[in-house]
């Protein structure tokens, strides 16, 4: 195959969803205190977010496979996951 043919096939792929940045090796990388826009950095934008008060709680997927991380003054206080392996 040419180098172009395998690009596109590569780049076909991650809009399928094979480039996600829901992974284990991600969520390892998680650490208290981190900010909002590491955490973006790191697994992308959420899929939705909440605000209550000062505490922001964003989610990364699905109700089947997720990363759930909570934020105070744009810091995490906690995180939690389900299914990424």
């Amino acid at each position: 195959m040419k180098p172009a043919t395998l690009l596109s096939l590569a780049a076909f792929a991650c809009m399928l969803g094979a480039c996600t940045k829901l992974t284990v090796e991600n969520y390892d990388q998680l650490r208290m205190g981190m900010t909002y826009n590491e955490v973006k950095q790191l697994l992308g934008t959420p899929d939705k977010c909440s605000d209550v008060l000062a505490l922001k709680s964003c989610t990364w997927g699905n109700e089947a496979r997720y990363v759930q991380v909570n934020f105070v003054a744009d810091q995490v206080v906690l995180f939690n996951s389900s299914n990424l392996r």
